[in-house]
């Protein structure tokens, strides 16, 4: 199209020194494009993420008064319901979300890093970490008690063994330090196993310290803080417990430790954990139970993700998908029920079109990241990595899915191949 537009130009222009001026303007255009581009390949490879990403996010959103990140979004996730729910009709679905199933570092992804040598998380995932841990377990009177001045310490160091060594002086300060067994389950611990065992641990502690909080919070603001750090600390232990025992397949178990977290703290659906509980139930195949958590977080109030959007989808192909035949929906024409299916599997694709590739696997699978970026590739993986085998398991989902994304895509192809032959200065345009 940008040829076609400078041909037109060309074709208009008698005169040789404005031809030729518009060579020079198309020569410099793709040298700074060739240049641009080698820097932002550099870019992604240093940081993980992309320049114009980041300048986007970073400095001109707030300038834009758009909303803050994922980050500070969580580190608030113990304010008032109706605070949360305002701000769950502001928040962006393009932007970057903590991974609500992400795996343990020092059990799982220390594994990968074992056998290949290689670092399984890029810099910037893992400094977002670093931030949300700052946010989730540090509060203003961590100065006052030398164990959570340790570990106010600890979130910010960079070296694994630097953090873990600073865990266990707070424990010496402090035995009931709750964070620090929380860091040592994360970070140390080489096995669920004792990974559930640090966090049962930090349980007893972090309950204890949560009842003081709480008859003293009413006192003054900094008490407050501190009731909404050991709140944070609460809810991040319970929930790691029950993908402990989701991990160790106590599936039963972990499905009632979600329900129970989620009506202990109803107003914490910013933190997503009704994702965790829907991959329980699946693994359980309670498609009943999940259609019932559908009911409830599948709303347009509420911001979207690839676990809700497919998971809709799965259930609908469920219905239909071990009978569905592509030459028989041909001749016949689609039933209600297959109508249902394709379309939600269409409202899926459209939320993340990179999904597919991974659910068939045409495309390697990874590691899933700490953190995600919304309708991105990295939400892709780690939907994928969880949720290929409840695709699996069901027969006939995966060719149903195929087909309606094949057909989806050569609808796609047959409109843009119109628009470009009709139009081409329109199709520009539309692209």
């Amino acid at each position: 199209c940008l040829c076609y537009c400078y041909i037109s130009a060309l074709s208009r222009e008698s005169n040789f020194k404005n031809m030729l001026y518009l060579f020079i303007i198309i020569a410099f255009h793709i040298f700074f494009c060739f240049l641009f581009q080698i820097f932002e390949w550099w870019y992604f490879r240093k940081y993980g993420m992309s320049f114009i990403e980041q300048v986007s996010v970073s400095h001109l959103r707030p300038l834009i008064g758009g909303t803050d990140n994922a980050s500070s979004a969580q580190a608030n996730f113990s304010a008032a319901s109706g605070d949360n729910e305002m701000n769950r009709q502001n928040l962006s679905e393009c932007k970057v979300w903590r991974n609500p199933l992400n795996l343990f570092r020092g059990a799982e992804y220390n594994r990968y890093t074992w056998v290949t040598g290689k670092e399984p998380l890029t810099y910037y995932d893992m400094n977002l970490s670093a931030q949300d841990h700052q946010s989730f377990f540090t509060c203003e009177t961590d100065s006052l008690r030398p164990s959570d001045a340790v570990m106010q310490k600890a979130w910010r160091e960079r070296n694994p063994q630097a953090r873990i060594k600073a865990a266990y002086q707070a424990l010496e300060l402090n035995n009931d330090c709750a964070t620090a067994y929380i860091l040592l389950a994360e970070e140390e611990a080489t096995t669920i196993l004792e990974a559930e065992k640090y966090f049962k641990q930090a349980l007893r502690a972090g309950e204890t310290v949560y009842k003081r909080s709480q008859h003293s919070s009413s006192q003054n603001p900094h008490h407050e803080a501190q009731l909404r750090r050991d709140t944070n600390v609460l809810v991040y232990v319970k929930r790691r417990l029950a993908m402990c025992a989701r991990k160790l397949g106590r599936i039963k178990e972990a499905a009632k430790m979600m329900r129970d977290l989620m009506k202990e703290f109803p107003v914490l659906s910013v933190l997503n954990i009704h994702e965790n509980l829907l991959e329980t139930l699946l693994e359980l195949q309670a498609y009943a139970d999940v259609q019932a958590v559908l009911a409830k977080y599948d709303d347009i109030s509420l911001p979207k993700s690839a676990a809700i959007c497919y998971t809709a989808a799965l259930l609908k192909a469920r219905a239909v998908s071990d009978r569905f035949s592509p030459e028989t929906a041909s001749r016949r024409g689609l039933s209600t029920a297959e109508i249902n299916a394709v379309e939600a599997i269409h409202r899926a694709v459209e939320f993340n079109p990179h999904v597919p590739k991974y659910l068939l696997e045409m495309k390697s699978l990874i590691l899933p990241p700490e953190h995600i970026l919304k309708r991105g590739d990295s939400e892709a993986v780690a939907y994928a990595f969880f949720h290929l085998q409840h695709w699996k398991r069901i027969e006939g989902a995966l060719n149903l899915l195929h087909c309606t994304w094949e057909g989806s895509k050569c609808i796609l192809s047959v409109i843009q191949t119109f628009f470009f032959f009709t139009s081409p200065m329109q199709y520009d345009n539309l692209i």
